[in-house]
């Protein structure tokens, strides 16, 4: 086997809790994101707007779903 790739062979957590910041952008316009999509290989962070748009996409394939819309709405009211 090649060493170099050995490490894709064990226990592998990408589950990542920690709070979405201002330099976490969507992948789909570069918005400020509030919404991390773990999916089987990596994730997608996305900004409310493409959350919604693209969450029946997603919701049957995403291992976690870190949803941090309420700040959002904290702190720019609903629109």
């Amino acid at each position: 086997m090649n060493r170099a790739s050995e490490w894709l062979d064990g226990d592998v957590t990408t589950l990542t809790t920690e709070p979405l910041t201002a330099l976490d952008r969507c992948d789909r316009c570069g918005a400020q994101a509030y919404v991390r999509v773990v999916l089987p290989v990596g994730e997608l962070l996305f900004c409310g707007h493409h959350a919604r748009a693209h969450a029946s996409a997603y919701a049957d394939v995403a291992t976690h779903v870190q949803d941090e819309t309420d700040r959002l709405h904290a702190e720019h009211g609903q629109a």
